[in-house]
């Protein structure tokens, strides 16, 4: 049931100037997206603001979403909440709106025990028929999901067929690797400047911000990699990662939502209580973008 290889980019959630979604440039987005070449798309993740969208936003993206992709690459839509019952509605009817798989976010601010993590995690996977990826990010949310907790549900419920792994600790994700060998079980990367140290644990790819503005280099350097071109992917990866760590010089999606501007897509700016970046880290942006050949 793996979702996809290569790179879906954890798209962002254009507005209007008003402050109010803007779905025609949500449209051009995807559509550029797909003619540059990724694998897939994740709809209302951390990178789309998810948090500062209304329930109903949040479904009305996912909704047009699928709508504008049309089958084209797996849309992938982010259902997370720290309510089970919350996240169950959300993913059921993200199902009906037929996106091809979910993202579940760890349960922020509760700080569940393993076995409540294990059981929102069930049951809200077992609401629907649709694959399901786990995200862990302790940093965002306040709970790890521990590698037995991962494991037991790729065992115990069959729609539970990756991780996506932000903890940035390659250790524990070494232990997911480990403990799921033997299960049809995938791992991808969450953080952009670790895709090829997941990959060579046998990840299938990344989930990524810095696909925005390096689809193309993005998807190439993990299929380079899974090819055995282990030279190719490392010289995308030395080439970008300056950029890439400077697509987090501020609490993302700030920084990337700032290049896509510079690259002029009209994108808009942020939902309260993120704002716009300094103009010295704009600065630091602007010319790691043209370093890249980008502006």
């Amino acid at each position: 049931m793996s979702l996809f290889e290569g790179v879906a980019t954890a798209l962002i959630t254009p507005f209007c100037p008003d402050g109010s979604v803007n779905y025609a440039k949500l449209e051009e987005l995807i559509n550029k997206q797909i003619e540059d070449g990724v694998d897939g798309l994740v709809i209302c993740g951390t990178t789309g603001e998810s948090a500062t969208l209304t329930e109903k936003e949040h479904m009305d993206v996912i909704r047009e979403s699928v709508k504008f992709v049309n089958g084209r690459v797996p849309v992938i839509a982010g259902t997370g909440s720290n309510c089970t019952q919350t996240a169950i509605e959300m993913s059921k009817e993200a199902e009906e709106y037929g996106a091809d798989g979910l993202l579940l976010v760890s349960p922020y601010y509760n700080k569940a025990t393993a076995e409540g993590l294990y059981e929102h995690f069930a049951d809200t996977a077992n609401a629907v028929k649709i694959p399901v990826i786990l995200y862990n990010i302790a940093g965002r949310t306040g709970i790890n999901i521990e590698p037995e907790t991962i494991y037991k549900l790729a065992r115990d419920v069959k729609n539970i067929v990756a991780v996506k792994e932000a903890s940035g600790n390659i250790s524990q994700i070494a232990k997911i690797a480990a403990l799921t060998k033997d299960l049809d079980f995938d791992i991808y990367s969450g953080n952009d400047d670790q895709v090829i140290a997941i990959c060579a644990m046998g990840g299938k790819g990344v989930i990524s911000v810095a696909s925005h503005v390096i689809p193309k280099q993005m998807h190439d350097m993990v299929m380079s990699f899974r090819a055995g071109d282990t030279k190719k992917a490392l010289d995308i990866q030395n080439r970008y990662l300056s950029l890439i760590n400077t697509l987090f010089i501020d609490v993302n999606p700030i920084p990337v939502k700032e290049a896509m501007n510079l690259l002029g897509h009209e994108v808009g700016g942020f939902r309260k209580p993120l704002t716009p970046m300094s103009e010295a880290h704009r600065e630091i942006l602007r010319s790691e973008m043209i370093n890249a050949g980008l502006l």
